[in-house]
């Protein structure tokens, strides 16, 4: 059994720039590698000398995706190929995709959220035959704050996805919709019944949208949420991500509108 609080030395392997201030940083274990995370599920990051953050895994390797926001992810932001972090996890509950097998699939990210819903996508387009329809609802505040833009190209290059992307005001040169992605999501018909939704983004986007789909007629109970807090230690240990009674590194990041639903509506919790 690995330590759970003992990061494990990781090689940055492979860098890609996704925005202005997000890049996508590939991993490689120098020994043995940590289980391999379920979709997603996070990995605590360590940047040696500045600090630790919780990161979802937003691919294989495993890859994460990080905006530089504060002292620790600029500094995970800025390594190189060939840096060294420390690595622990992973952590958390998982989408519990294969759940949704055999029904229509929706999925709406906001902004960063859809780093922790790449790969559910990537796993439902492997497994194209086991599921109906595959609607993606993106947002993005500007189109180049969009991640994973030639990834987007391909879906948008599908006959069996259909991607609606928003932003959140107009821009020059863009032609799409304007506005939050709670705008396509309303206007979507889909059977309420056959459908299983994942959603990710800041909490009020996530709240809306789920308010949308149950007015839609869906149950609480397929829709799949990502939380987001202050995760410190990963194994609920701390309590820094406490969430009403939920600890969400150990109850959490993923769980579903049955559980989120009142939390969310507590103002301030």
């Amino acid at each position: 059994m690995t330590e759970p609080m003992l990061p494990v030395p990781y090689r940055v392997a492979g860098r890609v720039v996704e925005t202005a201030d997000s890049v996508s940083l590939r991993l490689e274990p120098r020994g043995k590698p940590l289980p391999e995370a379920k979709l997603g599920q996070f990995m605590m990051l360590y940047c040696h000398g500045v600090g630790e953050v919780a990161i979802s895994v937003s691919g294989p390797g495993p890859t994460h995706t990080i905006r530089a926001v504060g002292a620790v992810s600029r500094a995970l932001h800025d390594l190189t190929p060939g840096t060294l972090v420390g690595v622990r996890g992973p952590f958390g509950t998982s989408w519990d995709v294969e759940d949704a097998a055999g029904h229509d699939v929706v999925i709406v990210a906001g902004g960063a959220g859809l780093c922790p819903l790449r790969p559910v996508l990537a796993d439902v387009l492997d497994h194209r035959g086991d599921y109906g329809r595959v609607v993606v609802v993106a947002g993005a505040r500007k189109p180049d704050e969009f991640l994973f833009p030639h990834e987007l190209a391909s879906w948008a290059g599908r006959h069996d996805v259909e991607l609606l992307r928003t932003i959140d005001r107009p821009a020059p040169g863009w032609t799409g919709p304007v506005g939050f992605v709670t705008e396509p999501l309303a206007g979507l018909a889909l059977d309420p019944e056959r459908t299983r939704a994942f959603l990710c983004g800041p909490e009020p986007m996530m709240r809306a949208c789920a308010e949308i789909l149950l007015a839609k007629g869906m149950s609480a109970h397929h829709i799949r949420v990502s939380l987001e807090r202050a995760m410190k230690c990963g194994i609920g240990l701390c309590g820094h991500c406490q969430l009403g009674p939920l600890l969400v590194c150990r109850d959490g990041p993923v769980v579903d509108y049955t559980v989120a639903g009142p939390l969310l509506a507590v103002k301030e919790l």
